[in-house]
Parts: structure tokens; C-alpha cells; sequence
């Protein structure tokens, strides 16, 4: 069965590399801009991973992602929460991500980190 992996960055660029970087890797991917309603979102997609940039127009990353974990049927889908911030890892730990990635990312690592975590759900 195909892993599905929903991305939301509101830049198109990285919606894009991503993208072409996980559907080369066999996934199935969904990109969006904004966080906006990420609970029904996650229910229309069902996604098995989910990587969340920290700025987002409307609601942000932490808070988009803290909305999820504390979601009863969707908190155990693992969060990689990436940008340029230097204080990446303290807002992922604020935001609940099971991991993150510092902005500009290595391809092999973002590969590296969604097989790991996917690997762990199964």
C-alpha cells in the first residue's frame, strides 16, 4: 500500500521540491499553502505523515500541529516539522512534532527521516 504524506508550506517552491522529492520516492503526496482547518484536512486525506513549515499565513505551524495532537483519532500520525528558524528544534518540541528538519534540508535526510517514521507506524 502507497504512504500518503500531506505538506503544508506557503512557499510553492518547497511545495513543489517536496513533492517531486517523495513522489520520486514512491509516495503519494498532498501540498498545501495554509493550515487552515487541519483536522478535517487530515480526515479527507488520511495521511500516514505529515511534514508542517513553522510560518504559515492564518493559523501556524505550532498551532496547526498542536490541533492535531490533541485529536483523539489523528495525534499518532508523525509530524516532521521543518524550516530556517534557528530555533527549529524548540518549536518543534513546542509544537508536539515527533521530529524535525532545518531549512535549507539534504535530500537524503528528509528521505531518510519520513522512511524511519513511516517505517515506526507500521
Amino acid at each position: 500500500m502507497v504512504k500518503k504524506i500531506l505538506i503544508f508550506d506557503d512557499n510553492k517552491d518547497i511545495l513543489e521540491l517536496c513533492t517531486l522529492i517523495l513522489e520520486g520516492a514512491g509516495y503519494h503526496t498532498k501540498a498545501s499553502s495554509t493550515a487552515d482547518n487541519i483536522i478535517s484536512r487530515v480526515a479527507e486525506y488520511e495521511p500516514n505523515l505529515i511534514l508542517m513549515d513553522n510560518w504559515l499565513p492564518d493559523i501556524g505551524g505550532i498551532a496547526a500541529t498542536q490541533e492535531l495532537k490533541k485529536h483523539p483519532v489523528y495525534k499518532h500520525i508523525p509530524v516532521i516539522y521543518f524550516s530556517a528558524n534557528n530555533d527549529i528544534k524548540a518549536l518543534a518540541a513546542t509544537a508536539g512534532a515527533e521530529s524535525y528538519l532545518s531549512k535549507p534540508f539534504d535530500i537524503d535526510e528528509l528521505e531518510e527521516m519520513v522512511a524511519s517514521l513511516i517505517r515506526q507506524q507500521e
